[in-house]
Formats: structure tokens, C-alpha cells, sequence
């Protein structure tokens, strides 16, 4: 959305502090022996203190407060009795939900425990890369050039994007326009980031997997070639200098 007065600013900053605590929040609750829908209802409970409503929910009647991946899940996983967290598991948590007509977006990758699994690279990689598209966004800079930057920062850490799943805008419903902040460069694309505008930067990177495919469930998406994918993402205010970081309070830059 174009934020136009302080109110709508004042409105996103609050959604965006309440996406961003709950992953927060999420993200410590979350321990060995824990299935993920008592994680997800854990997340409910917040989001529900707040008076907020899940956008994945809300919007596509998600079974779900927030998506919760696991190892070879790359998004939407949907939370459940039977996945029971183990040690060194790979969680993907995303958080998205509505307040007082004001839509914000967040999510991110960590390994429970010890990681005994060595996932810590790809997570390490994707949070780091997100940090560093987000530094180079302004009014007026490509999107496209944001995604080559996405990309070739991936392959110098020795990774892949998903090439299908995407940044947006954000703010008076989940997914707004543009809809198109992809992880590499659509040289045909010659959109730019407009100033006051609020949208959902987000990294997936890859182990293997360049295409993200739906499982027979509808919602679970995983890699078109196995491995792992980790996701960072963040709500941000473009100006005409450096970004406002809305979501920054779930600390996964910490």
C-alpha cells in the first residue's frame, strides 16, 4: 500500500510489531518433543491477545494460524498433531495476520537445538542476504535489480533461489501490488520500488530445488528437486533512503 498519512503509518507499525513479536515469540516457544500445531496454537493465543486476526487464515481459510515448514517443507507446512519437532529440525514460521484493517507479513528460518544436521549455513545464508537486499532498497531502485542481487548472493554461498515464490506488497490485504519481488532478475520487468510504499521483502533459498511444487494436501509446497529451503522476511516502508524495517521486533537479524 501507498501510505499516504500517519494514521495508515501508525496502523502498519502496529500489525507489523505484532506479526513480529509472535515470530518472536514462536521461535523461542518452540522446543523438542513440541508438536507444531501446539506451536501454532501457541502463536494463535498471541496473535488473539493483540485483538489480530490470521491473514492465511482469514484470507484463504488456511488450516492454520501461521505456517509452520519442517526440514524438506518449504512453505505453507500445515501445523499438526502427528509433527512432533526433533532435534536439529530445520522450522520455517510465518507469521502474517490483520489489525484494525492493516495487513503485515513476516517469517523465518532456524534449526531447534544443536544442529546436527549442519542447516545452519542455509539459514545463515538466507537471513544475511535478505539483510542485504533490504539495505539496497529505495524509491526508485528495480525490483528486478533487487533479485539479481538475491541471486547472485545465494550462488557466491554456494546456493540456489526458488524461482516461484515472491516478496509483495503489503498493508490493506496480505498480498497487494507488486506482486513480483522475485528471488532472481525478470530483465523484462522494469517495475521500481515507489516511496511510502510498504511491502514483504523475502529470501528462499535452496540446497537443490529452483521450483517450489504443491503436495497433494493443497497448501504444503517443497522443493521440485528435494533438499532444503530456508525463508527471512520482513515488512519495510521503502523512502528515499534507507528502508524502515516495520517487522524488525521478531529479532531475526539478532
Amino acid at each position: 500500500m501507498s501510505i499516504t498519512k500517519e494514521s495508515e503509518l501508525i496502523g502498519m507499525k502496529e500489525i507489523s510489531e505484532v506479526v513480529g513479536t509472535t515470530l518472536k515469540l514462536m521461535r523461542e516457544y518452540a522446543k523438542v518433543g513440541m508438536s507444531t500445531k501446539e506451536l501454532d496454537e501457541y502463536g494463535g493465543y498471541i496473535l488473539k491477545s493483540y485483538g489480530a486476526k490470521s491473514a492465511p487464515y482469514e484470507t484463504y481459510g488456511f488450516p492454520g494460524y501461521t505456517c509452520i515448514s519442517i526440514n524438506e517443507e518449504a512453505a505453507h507446512g500445515i501445523p499438526s498433531e502427528k509433527k512432533v519437532l526433533k532435534e536439529g529440525d530445520l522450522i520455517n514460521i510465518d507469521v502474517s495476520a490483520e489489525l484494525n484493517g492493516f495487513w503485515s507479513d513476516n517469517g523465518g528460518s532456524f534449526v531447534l537445538g544443536k544442529d546436527v544436521h549442519n542447516h545452519q549455513p542455509l539459514v545463515d545464508a538466507s537471513k544475511n542476504i535478505l539483510h542485504k537486499a533490504i539495505g539496497q532498497i529505495k524509491g526508485g531502485v528495480k525490483i528486478a535489480d533487487i533479485g539479481y542481487l538475491i541471486e547472485t548472493e545465494a550462488k557466491k554461498s554456494g546456493f540456489k533461489v526458488i524461482k516461484n515464490l515472491a516478496g509483495h506488497g503489503v498493508g490493506r490485504s496480505l498480498h497487494e501490488e507488486p506482486d513480483n519481488i522475485l528471488n532472481y532478475r525478470v530483465r523484462t520487468n522494469r517495475e521500481r520500488f515507489k516511496k511510502n510504499t510498504t511491502v514483504a521483502i523475502e529470501t528462499f533459498i535452496s540446497t537443490n530445488s529452483t521450483i517450489a511444487v504443491e503436495l497433494n494436501d493443497g497448501w504444503t509446497l517443497v522443493g521440485n528437486k528435494g533438499g532444503y529451503v530456508t525463508q527471512h522476511e520482513q515488512t519495510i516502508l521503502v523512502t528515499d533512503k534507507h528502508p524502515v524495517v516495520l517487522t524488525e521486533s521478531n529479532g531475526i537479524w539478532d
